[in-house]
């Protein structure tokens, strides 16, 4: 007769269906978050108690007007920026961590490692040319010593993603010498090169023509398709939006629909 205690299936069907609950949970949250910008003597509230869940692996769009909030919620959800002081301001989670407990230091490296940005208007620095506009992320995120003795792997990678976005005979060549779709391109390659958790794309289209626009989401996707990268992406144009697996709509500062 085994001298097992009697619970210990009991207790083994918990531990699983913990580890089930874990493995479904959202990766990204937004709960209740509040945000308000001061402006001169005027309070301006952006976000009013936005809430939305990204789930691993999940492509999510926030579509909604100008002045909705919906860069202001990409923003909060990176990092960047931080939600009204508690109370009541509510508070973005990652993998079930508050982004607010967070250390400096561990709030640093959320934003160097586990996520990637994408923004409208590029923001590469002219005197650099695409392989070292790519490589600036893998900088900011490694010290100079593990840098330098990750530096061929790194520009390996670099390499790489450049290769997938068409820009393989671009390396050496500065922005100014770039189109806008080339410019994106690399923008996407750099927010890639630290394999972010999420990548958070910031009206990525919104800068170029409607051909060149469809033909970045269309990398993007087959990009996704291969890797299963979780993407959150803000967009005002539905057509964009039509993409991703789910569409949260923000009005006024507050997600009405997703």
């Amino acid at each position: 007769m085994s001298d097992r205690p009697a619970t210990t299936p009991t207790e083994t069907g918990l531990h699983a269906a913990q580890r089930r609950t874990d493995a479904d949970a959202p990766m990204l949250r937004a709960i209740d978050v509040r945000k308000t910008y001061r402006l001169g003597r005027v309070n301006v509230p952006v976000l009013r108690g936005a809430s939305m869940d990204v789930q691993r692996g999940e492509w999510v769009a926030i579509l909604g007007a100008s002045g909705s909030g919906k860069s202001t919620l990409l923003h909060l959800l990176g990092g960047l920026d931080r939600p009204d002081a508690p109370p009541g301001g509510g508070e973005i989670r990652f993998e079930g961590t508050g982004l607010r407990d967070m250390s400096r230091r561990a709030l640093d490296q959320y934003r160097r490692r586990r996520v990637g940005f994408i923004f409208q208007f590029y923001h590469l620095l002219p005197e650099l040319n695409v392989m070292e506009n790519t490589l600036l992320s893998a900088m900011a995120a490694h010290s100079m010593g593990a840098y330098a003795a990750n530096r061929g792997g790194l520009r390996a990678r670099a390499e790489s993603l450049l290769g997938a976005f068409g820009l393989a005979e671009r390396l050496r060549h500065r922005p100014a010498e770039l189109s806008g779709g080339e410019r994106q391109r690399v923008a996407i390659a750099r927010a890639l090169m630290n394999e972010p958790d999420v990548l958070l794309a910031d009206e990525p289209t919104g800068n170029l023509d409607r051909k060149t626009g469809d033909a970045i989401l269309d990398r993007v996707a087959a990009l996704r398709g291969e890797t299963g990268q979780t993407i959150v992406m803000v967009t005002h144009d539905e057509e964009v939006a039509r993409r991703a697996d789910r569409v949260v709509r923000l009005e006024d500062g507050v997600v009405v629909r997703g």
